[in-house]
């Protein structure tokens, strides 16, 4: 059970424990929420709990600057200093084989749009399991926790900064271009092939620099599965 902008809500189910956070579904007075917990045990010690209150930090900022964008759930509010709880998407991560309309990855692509016109890069696109089918069909995108924002201002307003905020939010529109020519190729304009059949420097270095950070996530979360059960709050409830 935990307490959030008001409201009581009620642990249904674990949904997951990932490298830096754990995530289960909840229930309110308003229907299902998804509470995302920041991890604050010293599962590696050098890291402790700063880690997930700052990832935490960070991503309900992201949240409150899409607030009322369509295609991102609208966040209901923190938890503690390390948690935060937004509104549940009914649906599942996009599968390999899955049947998606004539207008889904328009839709996609115009959601990601709208993040880049914000400023944001969402980075993580290349992992199809990030984003969501809907049961209304539509996509949908709600882990934030490796995006970047980064509004023209102070030190952001810097050309480094603005020319590494680009780089990445071209990697988002290729990594969605690679989605849709697995699921619907038929769909493909001649330029958006072109573009997804030519892997410049950035993505191949994206490979290598990522392959590192994935081995490491695999070896953690075994031991995390083998004795954190409770990482979810109110997951130990009866």
């Amino acid at each position: 059970m935990v307490d959030c902008a008001g409201q009581r809500y009620d642990h249904v189910s674990t949904f997951k424990h990932d490298f830096f956070a754990a995530t289960g579904l909840y229930r309110g007075p308003d229907g299902l929420a998804v509470l995302k917990h920041g991890r604050t045990n010293d599962f590696i010690t050098i890291l402790n709990g700063w880690t997930g209150r700052f990832l935490t930090k960070r991503e309900v900022r992201i949240y409150r600057e899409v607030h009322g964008l369509s295609g991102v759930p609208r966040l209901i509010g923190t938890v503690g200093n390390s948690a935060f709880m937004h509104e549940f998407v009914p649906g599942h991560p996009l599968q390999r084989r899955e049947t998606v309309s004539d207008e889904f990855f328009d839709e996609l692509f115009d959601l990601l749009r709208r993040l880049h016109e914000r400023d944001i890069a969402y980075v993580d696109l290349n992992k199809r399991q990030n984003i969501l089918m809907g049961e209304d069909g539509r996509p949908y995108l709600i882990d934030f926790q490796i995006s970047l924002h980064l509004p023209p201002v102070g030190w952001r307003r810097a050309a480094p900064v603005r020319w590494l905020l680009r780089r990445f939010q071209r990697a988002d529109w290729y990594h969605v271009l690679k989605h849709k020519r697995r699921l619907r190729p038929d769909l493909l304009t001649v330029e958006e092939r072109r573009q997804v059949e030519r892997i410049g420097f950035w993505i191949r270095l994206h490979r290598v620099l990522t392959r590192p950070l994935l081995m490491l996530r695999r070896r953690t979360l075994r031991q995390l599965q083998s004795g954190d059960s409770g990482a979810v709050v109110g997951s130990d409830a009866k």
